[in-house]
């Protein structure tokens, strides 16, 4: 039962039990989400900038990544949702006078100090280290802490002054609840962009090489100018078609009942296309 040298195993040493779950030390979870950014995994430097989902960069990470969206990067998993610098925000961030920055001995070495967070809150001090809930506005970039909204409601920003919505508020390096819901609310966003956009551009006319309206020619034969009359017609009726499209998308997007729209008197005539719409012209009288 022995093994060389007379020793004897203990039980623990030939059972095999269940593997200690390792807990993950909240200090330092707190210290690299609100320190480092969450792409390149570097110390976070001015500029910074934050998604729609509350999550910290460097403006110069998220340049390098939207311009080689390699697949082998395995952090990119983590800015997926960005498709352009558009859905960024720069930060406004205010500097706490307590930390002392990058600290250095006579031996040249450096280090920063964690201990105290960089920035804080410009309304009621608080610094931003994670163990505050902090937010900031879509519309103008600047940071708050959640406790200072709540104390002193508004409608315009506190440092800025620009108005801004509920819409705008993102909580930063929130919880599993608040990024689900930022990510409901980002989707949102996007899809009543598109359709907005597709309103002024309809998809079926992208891509057509429509020209400006021709001027009839004085001097063609009758069988041209009926060919050219036809033409006309069917122009006309392309419009009245698009324009049904057009409001049958609307009434979609908005909820309300759908009902087929009579081309004589359609349901919304402000936002009738026209054929000038179609040529990429103003319309003219």
């Amino acid at each position: 039962m022995g093994c060389d040298g007379g020793t004897i195993p203990k039980r623990h040493e030939l059972v095999k039990g269940p593997k200690k779950v390792e807990k993950v030390d909240k200090n330092a979870e707190l210290v690299a989400q609100w320190n480092y950014c969450t792409l390149s995994q570097e110390i976070l430097r001015r500029p910074i900038v934050a998604c729609e989902l509350g999550r910290l960069y460097n403006k110069d990470a998220i340049i390098e990544f939207l311009l080689d969206k390699s697949s082998e990067k395995a952090l990119g998993k983590a800015a997926s949702h960005i498709k352009s610098i558009k859905n960024v925000t720069e930060l406004r961030l205010s500097d706490n006078p307590a930390w002392e920055g990058d600290k250095g001995n006579t031996k040249g070495d450096k280090h920063d100090d964690l201990q105290r967070a960089r920035f804080i809150c410009p309304v009621v001090g608080l610094e931003m280290n994670g163990r505050h809930r902090f937010c900031f506005l879509r519309c103008c970039g600047c940071v708050f802490s959640e406790r200072a909204l709540k104390e002193i409601k508004a409608e315009v920003c506190h440092t800025c002054g620009a108005a801004f919505q509920e819409d705008d508020v993102i909580v930063l390096n929130g919880t599993k609840e608040d990024v689900e819901t930022l990510k409901r609310r980002m989707e949102g966003r996007r899809l009543r962009s598109k359709l907005g956009k597709e309103q002024k551009n309809p998809p079926a006319l992208r891509g057509c090489s429509l020209r400006s309206p021709t001027k009839k020619n004085q001097n063609a034969s009758p069988s041209e100018d009926h060919a050219f009359n036809i033409l006309t017609q069917l122009e006309m009726d392309l419009v009245k078609f698009m324009s049904k499209v057009q409001n049958l998308k609307a009434a979609m997007a908005t909820g309300s009942n759908l009902k087929l729209l009579n081309s004589e008197t359609p349901a919304a005539p402000h936002s009738n296309i026209t054929i000038y719409e179609i040529w990429g012209e103003e319309d003219s009288e």
